[in-house]
């Protein structure tokens, strides 16, 4: 198991993840390497998710709340069908989704009830994403709250 607490954009501690994200695309991988710095800077400053684990989840970087287990996993991969896009995947049970597609019903594009989509041809909403990263990664105590 490799925890991280905060990771710079290109600072692996796990290989395999290293060698998921040195295969990506030149294009597609500078997005995706933002978008784990904005994972890992929004577990920093959210309160309750403690340290994260980078791993691979489908051969998919992954980010799990393992220490403090408050959150639901997110995933990141490029789209394979679609050469300039890219997705954070949640997990499809629970209501990450529903509840980002009612907070942001035009900022962001969804794909059914499990991903954001992301284009690399657009700016990404980065306050937007921060707070969906802070929902995920505290799914569980939110729940628990309720």
């Amino acid at each position: 198991m490799i925890v991280i607490e905060k990771a710079p954009e290109s600072d692996f501690e796990n290989p395999d993840v290293e060698a998921v994200f040195n295969a990506y695309p030149d294009h597609i991988g500078k997005k995706l390497l933002a978008l784990r710095a904005l994972i890992f800077d929004t577990a920093a400053a959210t309160k309750g998710v403690g340290v994260l684990e980078e791993t691979l989840k489908w051969r998919q970087p992954s980010y799990l709340t393992t220490q403090t287990k408050s959150g639901s996993t997110i995933r990141i991969d490029r789209v394979k069908s679609n050469s300039d896009q890219y997705a954070m995947y949640f997990h499809c049970q629970t209501s990450l989704v529903e509840t980002f597609r009612e907070l942001y019903p035009n900022e962001l594009t969804y794909q059914g009830n499990r991903s954001i989509m992301l284009s690399v041809n657009k700016k990404v909403p980065e306050e937007t994403l921060r707070h969906c990263i802070a929902l995920a990664l505290t799914y569980h105590l939110n729940k628990s709250a309720r």
